[in-house]
């Protein structure tokens, strides 16, 4: 048998659960995997309360990083005892032992641990199709970044800065502030009351090309507002909760901007695309041009603290729950 966070019911922090479940077999094409550390994402909460659907009973989680115990029917590329990390695809994370398809596990180099590689695939993956792909972040541009001090945020501003871009980091906190000027954000901005008068001073009036909000109904209208025209609005997260319906008109109308809903599933949907990003990513992180910062771990059967820090915004940089 192994263990989960298992949810029966969608709601608080209260309704997952610690269980015992059996150890699955990989079938064809799979890898069983032990994890040895599961990230925490925002993604989760969004699962646990419903605002994305799932069939129920389910195990919470999309990012861990362990050992390959198994492999199944016509996996070659893959062999016992194999560090491999992986983010994304079916929910299942929050176990001691998984079955994944193999073609959705990376291999995890040698100079990255085990609690790194949980932390840095959803997030960091997440950051190198935003800027490298949703938007072509270039050396001298001046970009825009919501929730600067969280897991996402730290990545998006330190590579960021590593490509030549001037990074805004919007916080919630002097402290978070101060996390983010440390980590490549050029300027700082505390709350969203003056955000677009905040960007017009810092770009000298200009505004920006890009701004990467992951916040969502909180953040949205102050957003379009901070744009250049022909700016892109991207909105890959909801924090706040979701974005009401838009008049698509209001584009127009701000100077012709364009709006984008990504998500990484669709940047990795094939194994090319997958591959592809994590050595991107793999690479940056050891160049050094970005640092993945596990500033919290929780007992994996501890999910509910983690998962009220996370919401009470008490969180900064990654978490990682420890089976």
């Amino acid at each position: 048998m192994s263990k989960a966070i298992r949810i029966h019911a969608v709601g608080g922090p209260e309704v997952m659960k610690w269980e015992s479940v059996p150890t699955p077999e990989p079938g064809p094409g799979e890898a069983l995997v032990r994890h040895q550390a599961v990230g925490l994402n925002y993604i989760d909460v969004y699962f646990r309360t419903g605002l994305y659907k799932s069939a129920l009973p389910t195990t919470l989680g999309m990012e861990a990083a362990g050992t390959v115990l198994a492999v199944g029917p016509g996996v070659s590329d893959l062999a016992p005892g194999d560090r491999v990390a992986y983010a994304g695809g079916a929910l299942g994370s929050y176990s001691t032992e998984r079955a994944m398809p193999a073609d959705r596990l990376v291999k995890l180099p040698d100079s990255i641990d085990f609690q790194t590689g949980a932390a840095m695939m959803l997030q960091g993956m997440t950051a190198q199709y935003l800027l490298r792909r949703t938007f072509n972040v270039q050396k001298g541009q001046t970009i825009l970044v919501h929730a600067a001090a969280g897991g996402v945020g730290l990545i998006l501003c330190q590579w960021a800065r590593h490509l030549g871009a001037t990074v805004i980091g919007v916080v919630s906190s002097p402290e978070k502030a101060e996390l983010a000027k440390a980590n490549g954000a050029a300027h700082t901005i505390i709350g969203n009351a003056n955000l677009v008068a905040e960007v017009k001073r810092f770009t000298g009036g200009a505004m920006v090309p890009v701004v990467y909000d992951g916040v969502g109904k909180d953040t949205f209208d102050a957003s379009l507002d901070c744009l250049a025209p022909l700016g892109m609005m991207v909105s890959y997260g909801s924090a706040s909760g979701p974005v009401p319906p838009v008049d698509i008109s209001i584009l127009s109308a701000k100077g012709s901007l364009f709006l984008t809903r990504p998500s990484l599933a669709t940047y990795t949907a094939t194994h090319g695309d997958l591959l592809h990003a994590a050595a991107d990513l793999f690479d940056v992180v050891t160049s050094g041009g970005v640092k993945i910062q596990v500033n919290q771990t929780f007992p994996l059967a501890e999910a509910q603290a983690a998962h009220i820090a996370l919401e009470g915004r008490k969180t900064t940089g990654s978490t990682v729950l420890i089976p």
